[in-house]
């Protein structure tokens, strides 16, 4: 689980990190507690991402799927967009995250839907929808990242990253 299989993301993104000599699906990918969770990311551009991951194994002792794993979702989705958004002369670091619950699940599989709210020089701001296999609403979330230049010795980070 937790692969990055069939990933769609624009041809000038990937030749841009190419060019650097990243791994780019290992950068943009759940990372290590997002490969644990099962998250897979299916779409990635700045525009939109999407990802998905399992109920089961990702539960709170009422059997119902975690608030916390929702917030690693969404953490996830909005992370690659924002990543997206500020090109590989950025890093995305999380400064704010806002998860409202809607309703508990407690089997199958949960999408996250991440749209920019706004996307600027120095911040972006993705806005996450999480639903059920029934398209209901599972969580809202929002997530602003920091945008900030890549400094000397950040090069090794990005290309292990993932």
């Amino acid at each position: 689980m937790g692969e990055q299989q069939h990933v769609k993301f624009p041809q000038e993104v990937i030749d841009e990190y190419a060019a650097l000599g990243v791994d780019f699906l290992a950068l943009f990918s759940a990372g290590h507690l997002g490969t644990r969770m099962g998250v897979q990311i299916s779409e990635a551009s700045a525009d939109r991402v999407v990802g998905t991951m399992p109920v089961e194994g990702n539960t709170q002792p009422y059997g119902l799927l975690h608030g916390g794993a929702s917030a690693v979702l969404a953490e996830t989705l909005g992370s690659i967009g924002s990543m997206l958004h500020g090109g590989s002369s950025k890093i995305a670091v999380g400064v704010d995250l806002n998860c409202t619950h809607h309703r508990g699940v407690r089997s199958g599989l949960v999408t996250g839907v991440a749209t920019p709210v706004h996307r600027g020089r120095s911040t972006a701001t993705y806005e996450i929808v999480i639903t059920d296999e029934q398209d209901k609403r599972v969580c809202t979330a929002r997530l602003t990242c920091m945008l900030r230049d890549v400094r000397p010795g950040d090069e090794e980070i990005i290309r292990s990253a993932g």
